[in-house]
């Protein structure tokens, strides 16, 4: 009997945040109450030795543990992602959970499994191994959205995101086993080679091909699978919201991808049409339903719908330069919208009162730095040129015109100017309307100061120097189309 080689390298990262994780759930009794917050600084000291980590990863490239897992340019990508992600939403969290006195280690222990759980999707090259992050990353998730027990919002938004999430887990589920018994494997390679073959029930395999769709379009929230995001979103604890804005979105483009461009290239005519419906009626329904939205968090709720859409559009050119644009812009649009969640953080108050776009009438003469800061992410969101969301808009319009998109492309463009009116609004209310509150009272930690920081400082380094990330992207989607 073979037994497979063990290399711990090759899954460090991961390994390192559940240790961190546990850590943390074992720590929490003998730590005093008023110091609690030190078991979060705890979990960021693991996000950050897990960023550590990469490197030893990153001398093991291949293929391990019989083929479950893969260790590649485009897994490390997503790790980094994913790993920026985590570190920034515990920054913001640090004060939130104390303000909103539920300041539970749990919460930085659920995060860090979450992170586990998307650092497994990227990775993963079997349906069961990616059933099984997708699984650890959706319990955490929906544990974190009801977060704010005493809340009824946030016990609704748990039980939408729970009850809907089983279904698209189910849909997902069912799908593997169907490609299992057309093709005896649940192997992306394997899957791709039995493909090849004449003898293959290729209806099973649309069948099975078309419930992971599924299931993963609602995991991104793209339409017509996005209902349940706004009341979501909008119930969550804020910085739950941000993180779920862009983490289980990110993990689930990495699966999408990973899934259909390895094991499903010989059917690409079929699904690269659904894909473009998807991303056409996303781009179309999130920027227009966005419009309307008086709630800054329900507004940034369908923006990410939008979003979605536009990597949706850099995903159905099905080419090199496609994905490599999708992954740039997941890591702009992370660091993007992770900044202006920081800063709703700051502005709600206690149980988030004041999330309505209204209630940032003024801002910029009270508190400058705080209304630059957002003015930067929601023009990066826009899209204006100098900004990460413009560089990640251009490569995506620029990898669909060459594949001959060009209805998508204008489409895309149109609703990108449909966008300008709901980001610019929030900008016109900060700096041209009187104030209608008061702001000298907000009370701007360090932590969050830092997570403000790194989320410009990329906001705007991608957006003004994006060539040595766009590089990157592009070799990471080379081991992707493999």
């Amino acid at each position: 009997m073979n037994i497979p080689p063990v290399n711990i390298s090759s899954i460090l990262p991961a390994a390192v945040l559940s240790i961190v994780g546990i850590a943390v759930m074992v720590a929490e009794p003998f730590v005093d109450r008023s110091k609690k917050t030190l078991l979060g600084w705890l979990a960021l000291a693991g996000v950050m030795a897990a960023m550590l980590a990469i490197y030893p990863m990153s001398e093991n490239r291949g293929q391990w543990y019989s083929n479950l897992w893969i260790v590649d340019d485009y897994n490390i990508f997503f790790h980094v992602i994913f790993l920026l992600i985590a570190g920034i939403t515990i920054l913001t969290s640090l004060d939130f959970l104390e303000r909103e006195e539920i300041n539970h280690p749990e919460f930085y222990s659920l995060l860090l499994f979450a992170t586990a759980g998307m650092l497994m999707m990227s990775g993963a090259n079997e349906l069961i191994m990616v059933f099984i992050g997708l699984e650890v990353l959706s319990i955490a998730t929906y544990v974190l959205a009801g977060f704010r027990r005493t809340d009824l919002k946030s016990n609704e938004s748990a039980l939408k995101y729970f009850l809907l999430g089983s279904f698209s887990s189910a849909f997902f589920l069912y799908g593997v086993a169907l490609v299992f018994g057309a093709t005896g494997s649940t192997n992306l390679i394997e899957i791709a080679e039995a493909l090849r073959s004449s003898s293959l029930q290729i209806t099973l395999v649309y069948l099975a091909a078309a419930l992971m769709l599924i299931a993963l379009c609602f995991k991104v929230a793209v339409a017509p699978f996005h209902i349940w995001t706004p009341d979501v979103y909008e119930g969550a604890p804020t910085p739950v919201t941000g993180f779920m804005s862009v983490g289980p979105k990110a993990a689930g483009f990495a699966v999408f991808i990973r899934v259909f461009m390895t094991a499903f290239p010989q059917i690409q005519d079929r699904w690269i049409s659904i894909i473009w419906m998807v991303a056409a009626l996303t781009m179309i329904l999130g920027n227009v339903i966005a419009v309307s939205q008086t709630n800054i968090k329900r507004m940034l709720a369908y923006s990410s719908i939008a979003h979605a859409g536009y990597i949706a559009v850099a995903f159905a050119s099905g080419s090199r330069r496609g994905v490599s644009a999708a992954l740039f812009y997941m890591l702009a649009y992370a660091l993007t919208n992770l900044g202006a969640f920081a800063v709703v953080t700051i502005l709600s108050r206690s149980e988030d009162k004041l999330t309505n776009i209204s209630d940032y009438a003024g801002l910029a003469a009270k508190r400058p730095g705080l209304a630059a800061l957002l003015t930067i992410f929601l023009l990066s969101l826009a899209g204006i040129p100098g900004t990460a969301g413009f560089s990640g808009k251009f490569f995506i319009f620029r990898s669909s015109v060459e594949s001959g998109l060009l209805s998508l492309t204008v489409i895309g463009v149109i609703t990108t100017v449909v966008s300008f009116y709901y980001y610019l609004y929030i900008v016109v209310q900060m700096y041209m309307r009187e104030p209608g509150e008061e702001f000298s009272d907000l009370r701007v930690p360090a932590s969050l100061k830092i997570a403000l920081l790194i989320a410009a400082i990329g906001t705007l380094y991608l957006g003004l120097l994006p060539t040595r990330v766009l590089d990157w992207s592009t070799t990471a989607a080379l081991t992707a189309l493999r």
